[in-house]
């Protein structure tokens, strides 16, 4: 059975900065400490990414998978799904919907569900998914924050 958290944070940049970031997959490598390799596989015609393959090393847990994307057409909201059983995962699927608030930051809310291959224990599994929710969108917060981040 798959579980789904949701959190959101404020971030200091207009909506468009944050899919700016959001949306540029081979840069995950320099802001998500567990991304080890990005590969945008297939794209729409618009060139946004319409699947993406990642290679993730977070020490305890190693996978590649491939995430199929879809946007809203204002880009307001980003959704995506496994395409396929990984070795880690039976199933993933995710959003991140981006909340202009009119003065100059977004509220950018994550939801993410995944179901695991391997068994977890309930207490284990809640606070991983705190710690994978927090880091996601910590650094996210972050690399849109930088001078750097959306390049």
């Amino acid at each position: 059975m798959a579980d789904s958290s949701t959190q959101s944070i404020v971030i200091a940049a207009p909506p468009a900065r944050v899919t700016a970031v959001i949306c540029d997959f081979p840069r995950y490598t320099e802001w998500a400490e567990a991304v080890k390799q990005v590969e945008v596989v297939e794209e729409y015609e618009d060139g946004y990414a319409a699947q993406v393959r990642f290679v993730l090393d977070a020490s305890v847990m190693t996978d590649e998978y491939v995430l199929a994307y879809e946007y809203a057409e204002d880009i307001s909201r980003i959704e995506w799904h496994l395409v396929e059983p990984s070795r880690m995962q039976k199933t993933q699927n995710g959003s991140y919907d981006i909340e202009d608030n009119g003065d100059g930051t977004s509220t950018v809310t994550y939801t993410l569900e995944v179901e695991l291959s391997v068994g977890m224990l309930g207490m284990f599994r809640r606070k991983a998914e705190k710690m994978i929710m927090d880091a996601a969108l910590s650094t996210l917060k972050r690399r849109v924050e930088s001078p750097d981040g959306a390049r």
